[in-house]
């Protein structure tokens, strides 16, 4: 089951942070169709944040698809995100954990390694569309 962390300085909604969350949770693979989302009242129990502010977070993934709410049984998944290679434990994210104990070494700080990250994914996937080739372009 997944266990949302919220952020109170992020500066990005609650009911956001858990729709993110969720959304993370399903192209890792950490959820898959059928499976239970945490009761409003165990997200409360667990964050303390407001129960309608789950509810509107599960609303919003009902809406787009993802989840669906039976009632008197709670909110199911309803569809993955999981791409193969994208899976918790696949070789990539080995590969790019790997990559992050290297970055930390060499002095990197959580935001300096987000920045890194942030320039390659805008480098390699800036405007929504796919990339032209791997490595094809660098530019900051």
């Amino acid at each position: 089951m997944v266990e949302f962390r919220i952020d109170r300085r992020s500066g990005v909604a609650t009911y956001l942070q858990i729709v993110q969350q969720t959304k993370q949770a399903l192209r890792l693979g950490l959820l898959a169709p059928g499976d239970k989302l945490p009761t409003a009242k165990e997200v409360v129990a667990a964050t303390a944040i407001n129960p309608n502010t789950v509810l509107k977070a599960y609303r919003e993934l009902d809406r787009e698809g993802l989840v669906e709410a039976r009632p008197g049984l709670g909110t199911f998944v309803r569809r993955s995100l999981a791409r193969p290679g994208a899976a918790a434990d696949s070789p990539l994210r080995a590969e790019l954990a790997d990559w992050m104990d290297r970055a930390r070494a060499a002095g990197l700080d959580r935001e300096d390694a987000a920045a890194l990250v942030m320039s390659v994914l805008e480098a390699e996937f800036g405007d929504g569309s796919p990339s032209p080739a791997p490595h094809a372009h660098r530019t900051l």
